[in-house]
């Protein structure tokens, strides 16, 4: 087999024409400036050519729907491997999403309880056993017992099909000529011998009804008549057949009752539906609580929970199958997944489970305990299953993506991973690494797109791009093994190892006054009733272990309380007891890495506000004039100047179904977003579209004489984004990068000296060079006396600032605990402080 990946003439965005080798079945490191073109043949020409080719290697059958991929701008690649992406995107916002179903353990869950669960009588708590028909017929009797003499009737249904979608024609047909006469459609009786018209895409319980009983013949529970009980005893048997091992029984008082030959309560006749994987499923109507249908709120993005299922998400049945539990009660898949990592462990290690119930479950739980183990290896411990995804850091989203592809156990694959180890902390990394070069060592290609010291340093194989960014990179300015690359002085990267390049650290700290924000008894999720001061007007960073409760104080206790008082906001405050100190503020801004936009139609341009002037000028020229175009013609957003056909996207969607959508250029507008008309307008020889497609530098340039549209390019290129495109779609930024268009927007604005800014980690994403430049802006608004909080893990960014509030010692339950504040140089003195031990190497540096 080939032991090189051999790239030739690859010139994807910047990529200048560039050919190189790399080490099949090693540990590549790709690194270089923000915007120098690692993403670019990292993913956009190595990892979209391995997709291409799998694509490719279908039938023709199978290619028809997934429609053709683009081939990436490159001459050949030689000796590529399937390939897996794991980027920071990894995570998602749908409420339904969660660490359980990313890792792909929930779908085990699902099959590990409907398999070996027990289920239980949800009105008295008894465990079901199977009923045969005869104890059937005992439970009907039962319940009529005493009634001889009552008119009415009872119905046996079958219910033949239980909430799903379909018109059915030929189902109906199949029991009229079976003999049936009657039907109950979604709780409506139609005859068989009717046309029944049903709506294709709507979901239908259909149960054909077996048999109609006089009560009178059923009514005594002691001396029926032998001709009652046998034609019950039939028609329940019927039913069970037709109906799925389940029967309906609706009684003269109109209540009803399931009977099922596999579970079904002999005290009270309750009866389980039938017990699969869906009854475990929120995202299936036949599992999810029917209130918030599977949501577990009491309405989209409520934080109210379901007053049904109280947050569970699943209806009541599904709640009531355990697995063996610690306790004499059992437990249920709400309580696996209101576990954490740690416990999970733990459970799963020690379960009970009898030889049977072991031999039908042994590779489920193989495959639940080895993503379990992984996350714990990762520090991802004090994760909870159900927690939701968009709650996750970048690093933690790819960290539990990672999780389910290392419990594929794949040999021979490549991986292509984007910063794995942003939101983890120093001590974390080294677990990270260690399961990358596992994935390695199982004789797979592990390449990382990554700027962090401990990675590069445990690589094998190092490629540098660059030198600049945007149209001044694209170049390969170093390759080779990683520890010949450290002599290599071209290299910027290792100007920054050998020390040669260093962030600086402040000779003088600023000093802390009176002014702060108090916070007194803070308690949200693992705060531990702790009283926390923030100094204002300073430099401050919030440090600590991966689930310390670092967020849980700055975003959700603090930032939230302030929003909520300054704006009026809606969101709910983590649980304290006060916080003083807001009247020193009159702004809080909070810098997320949240997309700046849901759509291809959001940009950067059109974020920061660069986009309205512009179309203004445009719309000022003479040929706009004549023609009669206003300003809205040059909006993508609204008909009238756009491709209709795209609806000013660029990009058609095409449903990949097993696969990721993939988005194609429009076919009539090439991807150009406008009608031809529009594109005809020219301003400095240069359409609409060609602005779009200019990067910050160059519109900056191109813009120098309009100060309403070259200030807002500034603040951009002022935060590393110079290398950006105007009208790159929001969906395509990482999430450092919407941080950084944030924080641009913000800066472009009028300072008032006391704005309160919020960052989380503003350092993803960048190199060393990178973060020297952001470090330079955000202490350009603390000068100015601004107040500048960050949540982050960067050792060059700690080292400079004024304060450093420590929350741990570790994470989930094990933190929540201010375990040192004060300055730098004080931490590292501190020996249970995690942050201080690794700070202290980089001080002596």
């Amino acid at each position: 087999m080939q032991d090189k990946i051999i790239i030739k003439g690859a010139r994807e965005h910047n990529l200048k024409n560039i050919s190189l080798e790399l080490p099949r079945n090693k540990l590549v490191c790709m690194t270089g400036v923000s915007g120098s073109g690692k993403s670019s043949l990292a993913f956009d020409t190595i990892f979209a050519e391995g997709q291409r080719r799998y694509v490719e290697s279908l039938s023709a059958y199978a290619r028809q729907f997934l429609g053709q991929m683009e081939k990436p701008d490159v001459d050949d690649i030689e000796g590529l491997s399937p390939a897996i992406s794991i980027d920071q995107k990894a995570h998602s916002n749908n409420p339904r999403s969660t660490v359980a179903t990313i890792t792909e353990v929930y779908d085990y869950l699902r099959v590990l309880f409907a398999r070996v669960g027990r289920p239980h009588c949800v009105t008295c708590g008894q465990e079901i056993q199977k009923l045969t028909n005869e104890e059937m017929v005992d439970v009907v009797l039962e319940r009529l017992k005493g009634q001889k003499g009552t008119k009415g009737m009872i119905k046996i249904l079958a219910p033949v099909v239980l909430g799903r979608k379909g018109e059915y024609y030929q189902l109906l047909y199949d029991l009229y000529n079976s003999g049936f006469a009657r039907v109950r459609i979604d709780g409506k009786e139609y005859r068989l011998d009717q046309q029944i018209k049903l709506a294709r895409y709507q979901q239908h319980t259909i149960e054909v009804v077996v048999d109609t009983i006089p009560v009178v013949d059923l009514s005594d529970g002691v001396d029926q008549t032998k001709t009652g009980r046998q034609r019950l005893a039939e028609a329940l048997e019927t039913a069970i057949s037709r109906g799925n091992d389940v029967a309906t029984i609706v009684y003269p008082d109109g209540k009803e009752q399931m009977l099922s030959a596999k579970f079904s309560c002999p005290k009270d006749g309750f009866s389980f539906p039938e017990i699969e994987p869906r009854l475990f499923s929120f995202n299936s109507p036949y599992g999810a609580c029917q209130a918030c249908t599977g949501l577990g709120t009491a309405e989209l993005f409520s934080e109210e929970l379901c007053p049904v299922c109280m947050g569970a998400r699943l209806r009541k049945e599904s709640l009531y199958v355990w697995l063996p539990g610690r306790e004499e009660k059992g437990v249920s898949i709400v309580d696996v997944t209101r576990m954490s990592i740690d416990e999970a462990v733990g459970y799963f290690s020690s379960i009970s489970l009898t030889e049977k119930q072991q031999e039908i479950s042994g590779s489920i739980l193989k495959e639940i305990q080895g993503r379990l183990q992984f996350m714990l290896d990762v520090g991802l411990h004090y994760l909870t299953l159900n927690r939701m995804a968009g709650s996750l850091s970048g690093g933690e989203a790819q960290c539990i993506r990672l999780a389910s592809q290392v419990g594929t156990r794949l040999v021979g694959a490549m991986y292509v991973l984007d910063e794995p180890t942003i939101g983890l902390h120093q001590r974390d990394n080294d677990r990270l690494i260690r399961t990358l070069e596992h994935l390695r060592d199982l004789g797979n290609t592990v390449i990382v797109v990554e700027h962090d010291e401990d990675t590069i340093l445990a690589s094998d194989y190092m490629v540098e791009i660059g030198p600049g960014a945007g149209r001044h990179g694209g170049e390969v300015v170093a390759a080779g093994a990683t520890p010949k690359i450290f002599e290599d002085k071209k290299s910027l990267t290792a100007a920054y190892l050998r020390g040669d390049q260093k962030i600086e650290i402040p000779k003088e700290r600023r000093t802390i006054g009176k002014d702060a924000i108090k916070i007194k008894g803070a308690s949200q999720n693992n705060l531990k009733n702790i009283d926390v001061e923030i100094p204002l007007r300073r430099f401050v960073c919030v440090t600590g272990v991966s689930g310390s409760g670092k967020s849980t104080l700055a975003y959700e206790t603090m930032y939230k309380t302030i929003a909520k008082r300054l704006y009026g906001s809606k969101h709910t405050p983590g649980a304290h007891k006060s916080l003083l100190g807001i009247e020193y503020i009159d702004k809080a801004i909070l810098i997320d890495q949240s997309a700046i936009g849901r759509t291809s139609r959001s940009n950067p341009a059109t974020y920061t506000g660069a986009w309205g002037p512009i179309r203004e000028l445009f719309a000022l020229t003479a040929e706009a004039r004549y023609r009669g175009y206003k300003v809205g013609r040059f909006s993508f957003n609204r008909p009238g100047g756009r491709c209709e056909h795209c609806e000013g996207h660029g990009m058609i969607a095409i449903e990949m179904h097993f696969l990721p959508t993939v988005y194609v250029k429009c076919d009539v507008c090439k991807g150009r977003r406008f009608d031809r008309e529009t594109l005809e307008i020219a301003y400095k020889d240069k359409n609409i579209f060609q602005v779009l497609e200019m990067t910050v530098e160059e519109a900056r340039e191109f813009f120098k004489d309009i100060p309403a549209i070259e200030d807002k390019l500034s603040t951009l290129n002022d935060v590393g984004l110079s290398y950006v495109k105007l009208g790159q779609p929001a969906p395509t930024l990482s999430g450092g990068e919407a941080q950084r268009v944030k924080l641009s927007t913000e800066l472009s604005k009028r300072q008032t000296g006391r704005t309160l800014y919020l960052l989380d980690e503003p350092t993803t994403g960048l190199h060393f060079a990178d973060v020297k430049k952001l470090l330079e802006v955000l202490h350009m608004l603390v000068d100015k006396g601004n107040s500048v909080i960050v949540i982050e893990h960067n050792l060059d960014v700690i080292k400079t600032a004024d304060w450093i509030i420590d929350l741990g010692p570790e994470g989930g339950d094990l933190g929540g605990e201010v375990v040192f504040a004060g300055t730098p140089e004080e931490i590292v003195r501190h020996a249970k402080s995690y942050t201080g031990q690794y700070l202290k190497r980089v001080l002596k540096r």
